[in-house]
């Protein structure tokens, strides 16, 4: 057999989004696999944002695996990272691993993490083997929208001049940099808006941004039908904070409605203890629990004092 770990070409990337579904499919036991994410679409955005960030393992002249770097300015992540079933326990996994953590240093990355299944221990012992190491769980959470879209359902970056764009991403950097030095959404709010996946929903009060939410939206997106998807949210640290966390979530779950979307669906790390509870309270209830790794072990961002909405699948 003669393996090989190159960059993912983009005539490869319906048959790495199937070959995705058909292994964590086969890992969750679903009747069937491919049928995992519905319609949601993982692996070609991702793609698009950074085709250089992209892997592929070809055995043998067929493609049996792809994983995807992901840089949040100082924070990268990877994923999904998937095998075909017919090759696990072969080493490839680990093969895929490799160019990204060399892509990371690369990039300069300050805090590197990964989300998988929190009752795996093969998945925590392969990701242990470089580093990653296991923290608190992240609970991928879903309501249902029940409010209706109002003629001031707050701003949206698609709403913004170009002019005004430069402005907002520097104010979401300055904001995220707040959080965690270094920490940046910019490509992940331009790749929404430029690959059509969503908006970025804005909070805006007297001192300037307070908080914002990078939101995909239905088929073709993280999303899939029906669902308006955070893919992070953050809030600007201060006296409010807690306040205007609520506030982005309204905002939210009215920007849903008005993509006909019927349910919201975010993560949340559980170390965000006030942000888990405000959400329990607003009847987010959890579908997936998952851990998060890092590397170095420290907190990072994922600290009690911040409201911060994301998960690194």
């Amino acid at each position: 057999m003669s393996l090989s770990i190159r960059l993912l070409q983009e005539q490869e990337l319906s048959a790495a989004e199937d070959l995705f579904r058909l292994a964590f499919g086969t890992f969750l036991g679903l009747p069937e696999p491919s049928n995992f994410g519905g319609d949601a679409n993982y692996v070609q955005p991702r793609w698009r944002l950074d085709p250089t960030a992209a892997f592929a393992a070809e055995l043998d002249g067929t493609l049996v695996g792809s994983n995807i770097a992901c840089r949040w300015g100082s924070v990268g992540t990877f994923g999904p990272l998937s095998v075909h079933p017919d090759c696990w326990n072969q080493g490839i996994a680990q093969r895929l691993i490799e160019p990204v953590l060399d892509l990371f240093d690369a990039w300069g990355i300050q805090q590197a993490g990964l989300f998988t299944f929190a009752n795996s221990p093969k998945h925590h012992a392969l990701y242990g083997k470089f580093g990653f190491y296991p923290r608190f769980l992240t609970y991928l959470m879903a309501k249902p929208i029940q409010m209706e879209v109002t003629s001031v359902s707050g701003s949206t970056y698609s709403q913004l001049t170009p002019e005004q764009r430069l402005e907002c991403l520097e104010a979401c950097s300055a904001l995220t940099d707040a959080l965690y030095p270094g920490l940046d959404l910019s490509r992940e709010i331009e790749a929404v808006h430029s690959q059509a996946l969503g908006d970025t929903v804005l909070l805006w009060d007297e001192a300037g941004l307070a908080a914002f939410a990078v939101c995909h939206c239905g088929p073709g997106s993280e999303a899939g039908s029906g669902a308006c998807y955070v893919k992070f949210g953050g809030v600007r640290p201060g006296p409010r904070t807690a306040e205007q966390f609520e506030m982005l979530l309204d905002q939210c779950e009215r920007h849903g409605a008005s993509q006909q979307a019927s349910r919201l669906l975010a993560g949340v790390n559980t170390s965000h203890e006030a942000a888990l509870g405000r959400m329990v309270a607003r009847g987010f209830r959890t579908e997936m629990p998952g851990v998060v790794m890092h590397r170095p072990n420290d907190p990072g961002y994922n600290r009690p004092d911040l409201f911060v909405l994301d998960d690194w699948r």
